[in-house]
C-alpha cells in the first residue's frame, strides 16, 4: 500500500507478539482488517516478559519530541485500561526514585525541575515521608530527596499481551506461535505478496508489520532492508516473595525493583547489566542483583531468586524507535523500539491508523524508518 493511499489491507502479518506487536495487531484487528500473528516463541514471552516494564516519560527527556511520544504512550495506557478492563496488567502507582551521592542527586533534581517546566508531574519528598507514607519497608536516609513521579506506573507485560490477542482472536485474528519467518516474497512490482513460516506454511498477506525486537534486523534482511540496531543485553531476576513488600516501581541507588504482582519482586540494574559481557554466569548477576536489592529493601533478603533471563533490547542504532513505513517496499511497516511497554498502546494506535488510512502522523516525524535507508 503506498503512502497516501487509502486501500485496506487484505491481510496483515504481523511479526513478533510482544507489547508492540500486540497492540499494532489488536488496533488493526478492532478495525475490521485481517491479522496473522507469527511468533518464533509464544505471544509475550520474550522481550516484553524480561523487562523493566515501567510506564514513563522521566526517562526519556534527550529529544523533546521522544519525550511527548512517551507521555502521549502514557495516556494511551490510561486510555486502554479504560477499554480492555485493567485486569492484572495494570497498575497506575507512580514512581520513586532517589540517588546516594551529592552529584547524582543534583542531576536527579534538575531532570525533575526540567520535566516541571514541560507540566509533567514531579513532587520532591524527603526519605523519612517516603518511608512513613508509600513504603515503609525502604531504608534510605531520612533527609535524602526522593523524586516522585505519582502519574508513572508499571506493566505485567505478559498479561496485557494475552488480553490484547486473546480479544484480536476474538475479532477474527489468527495466531501462529511457534514458528518463525524464514522468507518475505515481494511481486513484481515491488510489494509485499508472501510470508513463509519455517512450519512450511505460506502465507498470502500484503502488509507485514515488523515487530520482532530483537530480531527486528534479520527480518528487516528478509526484504534487502538494512536496520542497524545496538547491541544493548540486560538481565532481569525475579525473586519469589510470599508477600511484596512494595508497592510500586522505584530506581534505588545501583539497583530498580518493582512489584510482579502478588509472589514476586523484578529486580534490574544498569550497573550489573555491564558485567554481562564480562562473562559473568547468570546466577551470579541474578545474586548480585538479590544483595543489591536487599540493602534497599531487608525483607528481601530472606525471598528466594526463582527466574533470571539475559535478553537483548530491542534499539534501533541511535536509540529512538522506528515506526512506520518504508516507502522502498510498499506494504511493509517498522514498529521497532525500547520502552515497547510505554510506547506499545500509542504506536499500536498510530501505527494501525496509518495501515489503515495511509496517513502519517506528525508524532512520529522523528522516528521513521527511512532515516536509516542508505
Amino acid at each position: 500500500m503506498r503512502i497516501g493511499s487509502a486501500k485496506r489491507p487484505e491481510c496483515v502479518a504481523v511479526i513478533g507478539v510482544g507489547t508492540l506487536g500486540a497492540s499494532v495487531g489488536w488496533n488493526l484487528s478492532r478495525h475490521g482488517a485481517k491479522v496473522v500473528f507469527i511468533d518464533a516463541g509464544q505471544p509475550g514471552e520474550g522481550v516484553t516478559n524480561w523487562s523493566f516494564s515501567w510506564v514513563n516519560a522521566s526517562n526519556k527527556t534527550a529529544r523533546k519530541s521522544y519525550f511527548d511520544l512517551n507521555v502521549a504512550g502514557m495516556a494511551a495506557h490510561h486510555e486502554l485500561a479504560r477499554t480492555i478492563g485493567p485486569d492484572s496488567w495494570w497498575y497506575p502507582t507512580g514512581h520513586l526514585r532517589w540517588a546516594d551521592n551529592p552529584a547524582a542527586q543534583a542531576k536527579l533534581l534538575k531532570t525533575a525541575e526540567l520535566l516541571a517546566s514541560w507540566d509533567y508531574q514531579v513532587e520532591v519528598r524527603t526519605g523519612a515521608e517516603v518511608r512513613r507514607r508509600l513504603e515503609p519497608a525502604l531504608t534510605m536516609p531520612g533527609e535524602v530527596p526522593v523524586v516522585f513521579y505519582p502519574d508513572e506506573a508499571w506493566v505485567h507485560g505478559r498479561h496485557l499481551v494475552g488480553r490484547l490477542v486473546s480479544q484480536a482472536v476474538a475479532s477474527g485474528a489468527e495466531r501462529r506461535s511457534g514458528t518463525a519467518v524464514c522468507d518475505i516474497s515481494i511481486g513484481a512490482d515491488g510489494s509485499i505478496r508472501t510470508v513463509a513460516l519455517s512450519d512450511g506454511t505460506n502465507l498470502d498477506v500484503n502488509i507485514v508489520v515488523n515487530a520482532a525486537g530483537p530480531g527486528a534486523s534479520h527480518v528487516a534482511g528478509l526484504i534487502a532492508r538494512h536496520l542497524p540496531m545496538r547491541r544493548e543485553p540486560g538481565v532481569v531476576t525475579r525473586i519469589g516473595c510470599a508477600q511484596v513488600p512494595v508497592h510500586r516501581a522505584m530506581h534505588a541507588p545501583h539497583i530498580e525493583i518493582r512489584p510482579d504482582g502478588d509472589s514476586s519482586v523484578v529486580l534490574h540494574s544498569r550497573e550489573i547489566d555491564a558485567l554481562i559481557d564480562t562473562g559473568e554466569d547468570p546466577a551470579e548477576l541474578a545474586g548480585l542483583l538479590h544483595e543489591s536489592a536487599r540493602h534497599v529493601v531487608p525483607e528481601l533478603g530472606s525471598s528466594q531468586i526463582a527466574q533470571t533471563r539475559v535478553a537483548n533490547r530491542p534499539i534501533p542504532a541511535d536509540g529512538f524507535p522506528s515506526v512506520g513505513a518504508v516507502p522502498s517496499v510498499p506494504g511493509y511497516y517498522e514498529a521497532v523500539s525500547h520502552s515497547g511497554i510505554t510506547l506499545g498502546p500509542v504506536i499500536g494506535r498510530l501505527l494501525a491508523s496509518e495501515i489503515l488510512s495511509g496517513k502519517r502522523d506528525e508524532m512520529l516525524a522523528d522516528f521513521r524508518p527511512e532515516r536509516f535507508s542508505p
